[in-house]
């Protein structure tokens, strides 16, 4: 290693980051620094090695041929000193921390992890509620459960659950909800976030969302549940939002019908480190307790 020397860590570390990220913005965004610092990070680096890794044109910044030879190298680098001390950490650290969206964590995964510390007393969870994908190899995520098809770049994803949608509502709307076409004239609980259109449903039974009768709108899945649960209208809803509150008797799906999405849940974790044995546990107590699930 006579060459190392040369340079500053700090800086090979900017090199990479810039090349990787594509801009001194994201690649300030990703270290935490300002776009100032790794703008002198990579032009002291470029000095010290006596040669020009980037080129500056009017629309950014991009690597030399040279450069580009560079960047590949220090980021199998850099991959192989985090994949080092990742083993370190996550052989000896006891905490499991897993990134979920909100509705999921507070409506199915929390009521149920009274069972998981039970059976892993030596595991502690650290929860962390989100909806954006913290990537696990930037971040100190271990594991994270997120609702999509499935095609995030650069982590290791493996299919949980299809996300299924039916329509819940109090058992006193219920009543009057014989057929599915009796939905048409029911008040509707809409959610103005979903990317779930009710014709996912309705269409398949010769129906039109169109056709709906008007409701409250509200921007949070939780929230509709709520109003549901409180006879507010009918809302179309999925197993692991409603489960709890039909398996309660505060709601009802009035309809065998179900419409599968192009969505689904996915485990996702990091594709270059060891993945630890309370993750493995994790994943083996999670796939059970969706089992029970579907199969009540």
């Amino acid at each position: 290693m006579k060459h190392l020397p040369r340079v500053h860590l700090n800086g090979l570390r900017a090199v990479e980051a810039v090349g990787r990220c594509g801009s001194l913005s994201a690649a300030a965004e990703e270290l935490g620094v300002s776009v100032g610092a790794v703008s002198q990070q990579v032009i002291k680096t470029e000095a010290q090695l006596g040669a020009a890794i980037f080129e500056r044109t009017g629309r950014g910044i991009r690597p030399t041929t040279l450069g580009r030879q560079f960047i590949e190298r220090l980021g199998i680098g850099f991959q192989t000193l985090d994949t080092a001390v990742a083993m370190t950490r996550h052989d000896t650290d006891s905490v499991l921390t897993i990134s979920v969206a909100p509705v999921f964590a507070s409506k199915w995964l929390v009521p149920r992890l009274t069972r998981y510390t039970r059976a892993h007393p030596e595991t502690k969870l650290r929860l962390e509620a989100a909806i954006g994908l913290a990537h696990p190899d930037s971040t100190d995520i271990d594991l994270a459960i997120r609702v999509g098809e499935g095609n995030w770049p650069g982590v290791k994803v493996e299919h949980l659950l299809p996300q299924e949608v039916f329509p819940v509502c109090a058992p006193s709307i219920a009543k009057a909800l014989e057929t599915p076409e009796d939905v048409l004239t029911a008040p509707i609980i809409r959610d103005a976030n979903s990317n779930i259109e009710w014709d996912v449903w309705l269409k398949p039974l010769g129906l039109d969302e169109r056709d709906l009768a008007e409701g409250d709108t509200f921007t949070d899945a939780a929230l509709c549940l709520d109003a549901a649960i409180a006879g507010q209208g009918v809302m179309l809803a999925w197993h692991t939002l409603a489960h709890d509150a039909l398996r309660a008797g505060q709601l009802v799906a009035p309809f065998r019908e179900r419409a599968t999405t192009r969505f689904s849940y996915w485990l996702i974790t990091s594709q270059n480190r060891p993945e630890p044995a309370r993750v493995r546990d994790f994943k083996v107590w999670l796939r059970d307790e969706i089992a029970q699930m579907m199969a009540e």
